[in-house]
């Protein structure tokens, strides 16, 4: 896996087919993603997005730009060699370029396998994978019987699941982002409501489509599905039920804040920990 992720380092991003090593388009995380997991182009695609979305996330904050440089993203420019690259990252770690090859990079190479990893784990222990979406060139009406109503009503609330994981990822994000450009207060309290909101609302859909359609998964395969959607603030189990009963049935934003006016120990809690400052990850040490 190092020598693979080694390999792409000497190549740069974007990712292409000739220059992957074949046990990286393997990985759990990366043929899920792919819109056609048969395609090699496809799942070239999936783990070029997947490596800018791991370095845009990249846990160690002194080195995530030198990485980032490295692996021929911005601050690099595209089309630069590896020299180039390597000596720009090594700059931008604070470090003489000789000393940066033999002992930073390597290890910066080493966390991205480590994360590949990781994300290939995530996947590989989840419940269920989004479905994919193919065009379609005709219509394909449901035919008149049980058998086909009930495949078709099952689809529906799955695409509907996703559909609400998806909108409370989304929120997340937006909370993170306009956290990190240190954005007016306002509009980042008003994206952390909106991110409870879609959070709740998508756990009331996980609850449902399990009880309805896979009642041997259970709460805890509804509780991990909503967690797909990204770190939330810990809560209690009561706040966690009271912020999806709010949400329930196709609750609006205002009604859902409206709900929720009182609950000011409820609020604070899912609202300060976003605010709060995270806990620092761990750092390479280049001796």
């Amino acid at each position: 896996m190092i020598v693979a992720v080694g390999r792409l380092v000497r190549h740069g991003l974007p990712v292409t087919p000739a220059a992957v090593d074949p046990v990286l388009l393997e990985l759990r995380g990366i043929t899920a993603r792919a819109v056609d997991s048969a395609d090699v182009a496809s799942r070239t695609a999936a783990l070029d997005g997947t490596l800018r979305g791991l370095l845009a996330r990249f846990s160690d904050t002194r080195y995530a730009t030198a990485a980032r440089a490295l692996f021929g993203l911005p601050p690099s420019e595209p089309g630069q060699n590896l020299t180039v690259r390597r000596e720009r990252a090594a700059e931008l770690a604070g470090h003489e370029v000789h000393h940066f090859r033999k002992r930073v990079e390597p290890k910066l190479i080493e966390r991205v396998a480590w994360e590949l990893l990781a994300d290939a784990d995530r996947f590989t222990r989840l419940p269920m994978i989004a479905p994919r979406l193919a065009p379609v060139g005709s219509r394909q009406p449901v035919q008149a019987d049980p058998f086909a109503w009930e495949v078709s009503e099952h689809e529906e609330h799955l695409c509907r699941l996703w559909s609400a994981l998806y909108a409370a990822h989304a929120e997340l994000l937006t909370v993170e982002r306009l956290i990190s450009l240190n954005a007016d207060r306002i509009d980042v309290m008003h994206a952390v409501v909106t991110a409870a909101w879609r959070w709740a609302a998508a756990r009331a859909e996980a609850i449902g489509y399990t009880t309805a359609f896979a009642p041997d998964l259970g709460k805890t395969s509804a509780d991990e599905l909503v967690g797909l959607a990204g770190w939330t603030p810990t809560l209690t189990e009561a706040q966690t039920s009271r912020l999806t009963e709010a949400a329930s049935g196709g609750a609006t934003r205002e009604q859902f804040v409206h709900a929720l006016h009182n609950e000011t120990e409820l609020g604070n809690t899912w609202i300060n920990g976003f605010l709060a400052m995270p806990e620092p990850a761990n750092t390479i040490t280049a001796q």
